[in-house]
């Protein structure tokens, strides 16, 4: 009787043929196919009746050399890409991602909370530089600035924060501030919902891939690279916009820097400027000047809020208009007034603020796509730039509560410059 766990009574080794008996006459069985070493036979769930098992032969192959080859091509393929990169000028470094930011601003809430806390746009965050700021200050700040991003919600969060008690630099790039653009709006939602998988592969990641790889960089991934090709088709009709390249390079703190190649090389530059050019042409999905002035009008009256909760607990805040050049300059200058905008904030808000145009030591440094300065630049402006608060806004005898002497701006309001007199300057919308 057949067994109802085997899908045959008896076969012999190697698949060979056997025999029944019927009557006394031998019968030989029909062929079976040979044993398959790789595959696992097993019978029906129905007791008492075998039933046919599928079995796929798996061939005998050289699997040594087959993974050997395997492992060789890979690496192949990835280090001609990483060479690639390489000659490019890439360099491996630190993706600012949405957990690298999280990480900085868990600090505060992890007893760092009197520290001096960055926030502003990409000019804030590429000009700045942490290592200079430390040396003359003592202290490395917390960069929590966002490119193309406005401050504003990151300054409401502090605001929120009992655990902030220290000093806010909250830089000021017009076209993103007044307008309430948040390119990376989800950064904020992200820090607050971070698991612990995340914070894990954020640590992987930042500790064991990125410092070595320099293609590890979301603006040569293969995806992205082949979808910028000019080959593909353009729909009649439509507008294309480039997108906003790789401009800068970033540590494990977020220190940050302009990408030396924007400088160096004349073609690169060119192309980081044309891609702000497409924001300084008028559009037909430009905002009513209503619309406008009534965005400007909320977002300085959400600060103001957001600064009165920050100083009625004694947090030093502090506006810093970073500098902008050329078109750039002239583009903000037009569509974002002083008068309009920097000047009402700073009444609104009653917190002090620096123009870069008020002083001297904050002009004349070398912004090569108008919008940031060179990494050696960067390091003179923020010299320059601490010498300033420390002498005029953050004295010793100053700490605590701000007193009606630091409401006031640290120098009387002036025009806004010329564009030709302007040094190169900032991105737009999502460049900062």
């Amino acid at each position: 009787m057949p067994s109802s766990i085997s899908s045959s009574d008896t076969r012999q080794a190697g698949g060979a043929a056997y025999l029944r008996q019927v009557g006394e006459q031998p019968v030989p069985a029909p062929s079976v196919a040979p044993v398959d070493r790789y595959a696992r036979q097993t019978a029906a769930d129905r007791p008492g009746v075998a039933q046919p098992v599928p079995v796929r032969p798996v061939p005998e192959q050289p699997w040594g050399r087959i993974l050997i080859a395997t492992v060789l091509l890979v690496g192949l393929m990835v280090g001609g890409w990483e060479w690639y990169w390489r000659a490019y000028g890439v360099r491996p470094s630190i993706a600012n991602s949405s957990g690298l930011w999280a990480i900085q601003r868990r600090r505060i809430d992890a007893g760092e909370g009197d520290a001096t806390v960055l926030a502003g746009a990409s000019r804030l965050f590429f000009d700045i530089q942490l290592p200079v700021w430390e040396r003359l200050a003592g202290r490395r700040p917390i960069q929590l600035s966002l490119e193309g991003t406005s401050p504003l919600a990151t300054v409401e969060g502090l605001a929120a924060d009992p655990q902030f008690t220290g000093r806010l630099v909250i830089g000021v790039a017009p076209d993103l501030f007044f307008s309430g653009f948040q390119y990376r709006a989800a950064v904020l939602r992200y820090s607050r919902k971070e698991s612990p998988s995340q914070r894990i592969g954020q640590w992987l990641s930042m500790n064991f891939i990125e410092p070595y790889l320099a293609f590890d960089d979301p603006d040569y991934a293969l995806q992205t690279v082949l979808a910028r090709q000019p080959w593909w088709p353009k729909r009649p009709g439509k507008v294309w916009f480039i997108n906003v390249r790789k401009l800068a390079e970033t540590e494990a703190d977020r220190n940050t820097h302009l990408w030396s190649k924007v400088a160096t090389d004349p073609q690169y530059r060119d192309l980081a400027r044309r891609i702000w050019q497409q924001d300084f042409q008028p559009s037909d999905e430009d905002p009513t000047p209503e619309e406008v002035a009534k965005t400007e009008k909320e977002q300085i009256e959400r600060m103001a809020k957001a600064i009165a909760k920050l100083r009625a607990r004694g947090v030093q805040v502090l506006f810093v208009r970073m500098p902008s050049a050329g078109e750039y300059l002239a583009f903000e200058n037009r569509e974002f007034p002083r008068a309009r905008t920097w000047d009402r904030l700073l009444g609104v808000t009653g917190a002090p603020g620096i123009h870069f145009q008020d002083y001297p030591q904050l002009q004349g440094y070398y912004l090569p796509e108008w919008s940031h300065m060179t990494q050696a630049e960067g390091e003179r402006f923020t010299a320059a730039l601490y010498r300033i608060i420390a002498r005029d806004f953050w004295r010793q005898d100053q700490a605590g509560a701000a007193p009606a002497a630091l409401a006031a701006p640290a120098a009387p309001a002036l025009p806004a410059a010329p564009a030709a007199q302007a040094v190169p300057a900032a991105p737009a919308a999502v460049a900062h």
